[in-house]
């Protein structure tokens, strides 16, 4: 994948930004008298209260003869102290009482300055932030540690109605189809008063709707209308992501959690119905044992698309145990 370089020149004056205005640039950080690496190792110590020398090494990504001499410090300084574990050969680090006060003064100096931050956006802005910051920080991890963990670990999937769902389904569809199929107006009014009309059936047993959910903020949805169609065929509809949640595994979910719901009501076929040229969808669809059956060039939504039906059909194998 390439990424624009003006892209990658935003995030990196925005990054620098931050650490100049959270302290990072500082002597001492967050109203302490110690370093930014003592102030965080204070708070990976509270966070796994009895974690060894190594671990805490490992968490900060600091040599060991580094964190060494940082945990003589704050030892002599009285906010921590050694234990012995079982094994007498590991000692575990643990906050003292002076420690725990000053793990709870770091806390609401952090707590205050953050607030006063997201005091200057909306809440919509402060969702991003949230959701941005959190995807971002985690895949600076996962590179560090070599690791391949999904990139959104706070990410819930549930069933049902939820308040804003509509408007923000609307509005996920609205950004990703105007720059990807020149989509305006009437496309984006489409969905947001099909999403309503669904939601007034959602007590009919045959119908269900799934968001993925990223502190609180709605990044994902997928939904199967078993009424639309007829001739006991499901619906899949609405099937959008965030764009800071492409590439994540949450479509994934959220397609697995639509085609399990499609077995279980014992729907004869699932239709669904995309635009060429959506080929990380596409490759989702056909994973998960849906066929190109249908393609034709339409202009329904104000511009000339080639609209393509994917077709599921359930086979005598799906209802085995």
């Amino acid at each position: 994948m390439t990424i624009a370089p003006a892209l990658i020149e935003d995030i990196r004056t925005a990054s620098r930004t931050m650490v100049r205005e959270l302290g990072f640039m500082r002597a001492t950080l967050a109203a302490t008298d110690y370093s930014a690496s003592g102030v965080h190792a204070l708070l990976e110590i509270a966070a796994g209260d009895g974690v060894s020398s190594a671990q805490l090494a490992q968490s900060l990504g600091l040599e060991k003869s580094s964190v060494s001499r940082m945990v003589g410090k704050l030892i002599k300084a009285g906010e921590i102290e050694e234990r012995t574990a079982e094994d007498a050969r590991v000692k575990r680090l643990h906050l003292t009482p002076q420690g725990r006060q000053t793990v709870a003064a770091i806390h609401a100096f952090g707590q205050a300055q953050v607030s006063q931050a997201l005091q200057a956006l909306n809440p919509s802005q402060q969702q991003s932030v949230a959701q941005g910051l959190t995807t971002y920080a985690h895949a600076l991890k996962t590179i560090r540690l070599g690791t391949h963990q999904a990139l959104t670990p706070n990410l819930l999937i549930s069933a049902g109605y939820r308040p804003g769902l509509i408007g923000r389904v609307a509005q996920m569809h609205a950004d990703y189809y105007s720059q990807h199929a020149g989509f305006g107006a009437v496309f984006e009014s489409r969905v947001a008063s099909g999403v309503a009309e669904f939601v007034g059936r959602l007590d009919q047993p045959c119908n269900q709707i799934w968001v993925a959910t990223l502190n609180e903020r709605i990044v994902g949805s997928i939904a199967i209308d078993g009424q639309d169609l007829g001739n006991h065929q499901a619906h899949l509809r609405w099937f959008i992501l965030d764009d800071g949640c492409r590439g994540s595994g949450v479509g994934r979910q959220l397609l697995s959690a639509a085609v399990t719901f499609c077995d279980q009501q014992g729907f004869a076929a699932i239709q669904l119905w995309t635009f060429k040229g959506l080929d990380a969808a596409r490759r989702l669809y056909e994973a998960s044992g849906f066929e190109l059956s249908k393609e034709e060039q339409g202009s329904q939504w104000g511009t000339l698309v080639t609209e393509q039906q994917f077709t599921r059909n359930r086979t005598r194998s799906d209802d085995l145990p």
